[in-house]
């Protein structure tokens, strides 16, 4: 300690405390505590702890996005464009904050460029058909995430036309953005297609993300990316002013690093929307208090999870090793495992060719398409059609390397006759009579999916499902576990998977440099 005595030492002292003060003050608050929080990986409640003790502002919050987006989207290939507004957005947080903020307030955001969003951006399903077109209005989603509060900070890539134009073209790639880049291992794929949100999430190019799904679109690149998706219950978010294949099958959710983010967003875009009338049904679904209240640390207490092998084990002997090592965490932290479970017509269920969901979503992209664009308050093309004949004209190489052999097919259908009604069926009975029916009989909260085709049998049923990262391959591609359950079962599979990765904790950031 160092004592001084007199008054010229005295002086001294009073000179050194005062510099002392004007450097912390500097260090923690006139930079916005940028240096004494860390923005990257940080939750919504961090985010929310931190602009309440003044150690963040919302603006340099966004602006630490926008530079990570300029530094490392350029080898990522994961947002299409960012909001121009987005700053001053961040300003107007800033200034109408009143006391502490939470849910979305003031939280930045990435949505998949399928979602339309009524400013400046373009919405394009990442297609060049589509730029300049004019939308009517924000998707269902994006005014409820505007009401919380959010800012939206850009629209994510994502694999172009959601992946429904041609077979030849791979995971994440789209015309506006080029092929969208694995930020754990570059030269592997990041899935799709919501690959965009995916990879934002997991590179931390936004806070949270939200992605689209028909079959596999949330949970497959979440996994590749090692980060958490929600594919909700069908309904359960408005599908209005979204780009989609099926009004069926189509559901809006979550893309995060975190259960307890995925949580936070599903409570602000869930509820009913009167241009989305499958909301209205959904909305019984929706627990009183929200769905954080299912972030509970011993939520895997007391569960039964459903494990068929079919489903459930992966090929690979390093990856069973690694599943057999979590079923023994599952159980340690309270769950029962109700194991061999036998699903019948399972192979069916996971085949889109022998289900009938192949037949009935050509039939669906048609129309949908259709729909979409006869609302557009300016578009250069005005039917599937329309983009075929744009996309033959494309200057783009790699466009016309892959082709549209999915859009052709779709074209070709004049109109949903007996044949998808009878496919539709098909699908409904085998969702009945195999999933829905073992869960009731052996009283299952949820079935465990690891990383096979297995999506289908959530997919044809519109069933809620939840993945969650579960490892790291030796090539150090991720990998995830899934939760699936029953239409409204979101309250639960928050639960499991919170519970499962409080116990794990196995997400790790990707190397970026």
């Amino acid at each position: 300690m160092l004592i001084l005595t007199g008054k010229k030492h005295r002086s001294m002292a009073l000179k050194f405390i005062l510099l002392f003060s004007i450097v912390l003050w500097f260090l923690f608050v006139g930079h916005g505590g940028v240096s004494s929080f860390e923005i990257e990986e940080a939750t919504i409640n961090g985010i929310h702890k931190a602009i309440a003790e003044k150690k963040l502002t919302t603006r340099k919050l966004v602006e630490f996005y926008l530079k990570r987006i300029s530094t490392l989207n350029p080898k990522l290939n994961a947002v299409i464009e960012v909001n121009p507004d987005a700053v001053a957005q961040a300003d107007a947080a800033d200034k109408n904050r009143k006391g502490s903020s939470s849910g979305l307030q003031g939280i930045p955001i990435l949505v998949k460029d399928n979602i339309a969003t009524a400013d400046k951006m373009n919405t394009t399903a990442g297609s060049l058909a589509l730029m300049g077109s004019v939308v009517a209005g924000d998707a269902g989603v994006v005014e409820k995430l505007r009401k919380a509060g959010a800012i939206i900070l850009g629209k994510a890539s994502l694999t172009e036309w959601t992946g429904v134009r041609s077979f030849e073209m791979p995971p994440g790639w789209c015309a506006r953005s080029g092929q969208g880049k694995n930020p754990y291992v570059t030269s592997e794929s990041p899935c799709g297609s919501s690959s965009g949100s995916s990879i934002s999430a997991a590179a931390n190019l936004a806070t949270v993300t939200i992605g689209t799904e028909t079959d596999d679109s949330i949970l497959c690149p979440s996994n590749f990316n090692s980060v958490v998706g929600m594919r909700p219950t069908v309904g359960l978010t408005s599908r209005s002013g979204v780009i989609r294949v099926s009004q069926r099958q189509d559901t809006v959710g979550p893309i995060c690093r975190t259960v307890s983010d995925v949580a936070h967003v599903l409570d602000a875009i869930v509820g009913a929307d009167p241009k989305d009338p499958e909301t209205a049904k959904a909305a019984k679904f929706i627990p009183k208090g929200g769905y954080v209240l299912s972030l509970k640390p011993d939520g895997l207490k007391g569960k039964r999870l459903g494990v068929a092998d079919i489903l459930s084990l992966p090929d690979s002997p390093e990856r069973v090793q690694t599943f057999h090592k979590h079923f023994t965490i599952l159980k340690q932290k309270g769950a029962t495992l109700v194991e061999n479970l036998e699903i019948p017509h399972v192979e069916d269920a996971m085949n889109p060719l022998q289900s009938g969901e192949m037949t009935a979503l050509l039939a669906e992209l048609k129309k949908e398409t259709n729909a979409y664009l006869s609302v557009l308050r300016k578009t250069l093309v005005k039917s599937l059609a329309d983009i075929i004949k744009f996309n033959n004209k494309s200057p783009e190489e790699k466009s016309k390397e892959y082709g549209q052999g999915i859009f052709l097919d779709a074209d070709g259908k004049t109109e949903i006759g007996e044949e998808v009604k009878n496919a539709v069926n098909k699908m409904e009975r085998l969702s009945r009579e195999g999933i829905e029916k073992v869960m009731k009989d052996k009283n299952l909260d949820a079935i465990i999916l690891a990383e096979g085709h297995t999506s289908p049998i959530l997919a044809i049923g519109g069933y809620p499902g939840i993945t969650v990262p579960a490892g790291y391959a030796a090539d150090g591609v991720p990998y995830r576990i899934t939760f699936g359950g029953l239409r409204g079962s979101e309250p639960k599979l928050i639960e499991i998977a919170y519970g499962f990765e409080q116990a794990t904790k196995v997400r790790k950031p990707p190397s970026l440099k």
